[in-house]
């Protein structure tokens, strides 16, 4: 893809209509994936459990990937976001599936989200053919 080019990927959430975002942009070989939620964007459902949430996420975000033509080796950048820091290290273990032997550069950040049902919310950052 030319460096000039960019190419919008939607997951079909209606947030992303309703805010004015994509779930992620390629612009030459990098690839910005928007914070993914634990939503299951095919059902609307979205687990109590932050590791339930953590999964979809990453399923999420490795949609948003294969649509752009890259994998979750490509990651090079990471952010995860919690509203309660203590719920983080029930994420290790998917984490670890994930991202384990790719370890990208990683910042974890407490905050609040959009709707009280959020635990986490992820964020990459990929370069393709990485």
């Amino acid at each position: 893809m030319p460096e000039s080019s960019r190419k919008l990927i939607s997951s079909h959430s209606p947030f992303e209509v309703q805010i004015g975002y994509s779930r992620a942009v390629v612009q030459g070989d990098m690839i910005f994936v928007s914070g993914c939620t634990g939503y299951d964007y095919k059902t609307g459902h979205i687990s109590p459990n932050v590791a339930d949430q953590a999964e979809q996420c990453f399923q999420n975000i490795s949609s948003a990937l294969a649509e752009a033509g890259a994998e979750m080796k490509d990651v090079v950048r990471v952010r995860y976001i919690l509203p309660d820091r203590k719920d983080f290290e029930s994420t290790w273990p998917v984490l670890q599936k994930w991202l384990g032997d790719v370890r990208p550069a990683a910042t974890m950040i407490q905050a609040g989200l959009m709707e009280e049902v959020m635990k986490i919310e992820v964020e990459v950052t990929a370069k393709m053919g990485r």
